[in-house]
């Protein structure tokens, strides 16, 4: 298997709902395996198909918690049921996410503290688990991904003013941007 490039904000494929998986095939057993291997080599959390250029309703996750689901997964075609979302304002030590395409920044987010995750595993097989905390936070991150939307597109109006000069000073924004884990310097210092 391989790993792939991962795409900077500004590709087309990133702002675009992704669509679903309609065949459960040895091509998208390699996709995902990319996907592991992708995920793993950048020392991400999680890491929806967009992220490497492929407009499909995949993501996979690695992130050790308490709930009883699994530790290590994909998700295909998923559908999420959350919980209602805080309205205070995020804080800045325990609401920062980061997105792998969006390397080296982190603004702070609020997300539900749970959500109900089904879709697909890579064989077709439906799946169902629940997420709380962090889990969950991983879940809608990813989520958010297949419908077109990054973590920065969605912060609140004082982060958002942070994001648009952070991502003018990078010169984001732009199709063709990309960088390879495992190869580029990692972006967040693991």
């Amino acid at each position: 298997m391989s790993i792939r490039p991962v795409t900077i904000y500004g590709e087309p494929v990133l702002h675009t709902r992704a669509a679903e998986v309609t065949e459960f095939n040895d091509e998208l057993r390699t996709l995902v395996q990319d996907m592991y291997d992708t995920m793993d080599a950048a020392n991400g959390v999680g890491l929806a198909a967009p992220q490497i250029g492929v407009g499909l309703r995949i993501f996979t996750f690695e992130f050790a918690h308490e709930d009883e689901a699994p530790t290590r997964g994909v998700v295909i075609n998923p559908r999420l049921t959350l919980s209602k979302i805080s309205g205070a304002t995020p804080d800045v030590d325990e609401d920062v996410e980061g997105c792998l395409s969006a390397p080296a920044l982190n603004f702070p987010l609020k997300r539900a503290e749970f959500a109900r995750v089904e879709g697909f595993d890579v064989e077709g097989n439906p799946i169902s688990f629940e997420a709380t905390g962090w889990f969950a936070r991983i879940m809608q991150h990813e989520y958010d991904h297949l419908d077109g939307y990054l973590y920065v597109d969605k912060l609140n109006d004082k982060w958002a003013r942070r994001w648009k000069k952070a991502q003018k000073s990078l010169e984001w924004g732009l199709p063709g941007l990309t960088w390879m884990p495992g190869t580029d310097e990692d972006p967040f210092g693991h």
